[in-house]
Order: C-alpha cells, then structure tokens, then sequence
C-alpha cells in the first residue's frame, strides 16, 4: 500500500514532506520508546507515537520507516518538522487515539 492510501482514512494532515506520499506502506509499530522502535520496528512501516521531539525523525531514518504518524492531536516541534526535511522523513498528524488509528491502519494493509 502507498502512504497516500492511508491519509483519508487515518484523518492525517502531513506536517512534512507531503510531497512522498508514494512511498510504500508494509506495516505499523505503536510505540512511544526509542528504544524499543529501534529493536522492534520494521522497514517500511508507519510509527504511531505520541513523541513530538527530533528524535524520532533520527530514530525513523535509522530503521527506514515511511511515515511517522502523531496521534492524539499532538503537534512536533518546530525542530523536528525542520530535520524531518532535512531527512525525508514524512511526518503526520492525527486527532484519532493511537489505539483508533493503529486499528484503522491495520484494517487497510490487511485488505
């Protein structure tokens, strides 16, 4: 699936880079530790996390994940929008939970 599929339906706004919305799209990881993203999550997969800091884009660029998606309303910095460009790295935003929105994505890469 591309990452364009998916904006509708997770009622996502790009913050960044809305200009990759053809990247693919294999997977999802739901999860607010950088730690355990890093162990755990898989190439090509959107990251559903509340985190807004730079280093998520540090952590999604280390792993080759398409997307990072911020649920719960959350906004980035203004720091992490700026090295989300510099990294290609698309960031979006959604008001959906995160629990909501990793079920709405799960629906859609299973079909």
């Amino acid at each position: 699936m591309k990452l364009k599929e998916t904006v509708n339906e997770l009622e996502a706004e790009f913050k960044c880079c809305k200009l990759l919305p053809d990247r693919d799209v294999s997977w999802c990881y739901c999860s607010d530790l950088l730690s355990d993203v890093m162990a755990n999550a898989k190439k090509d997969s959107i990251w559903i996390t509340l985190q807004t800091h730079p280093n998520i884009v540090a952590v999604a660029s280390l792993i080759g994940l398409s997307a990072i998606l911020i649920s719960r309303g959350a906004e980035p910095d203004p720091e992490t929008i700026a090295k989300a460009a510099q990294e290609n790295i698309p960031i979006l935003t959604t008001k959906l939970p995160t629990f909501e929105a990793a079920g709405r994505l799960y629906s859609l890469l299973k079909k």
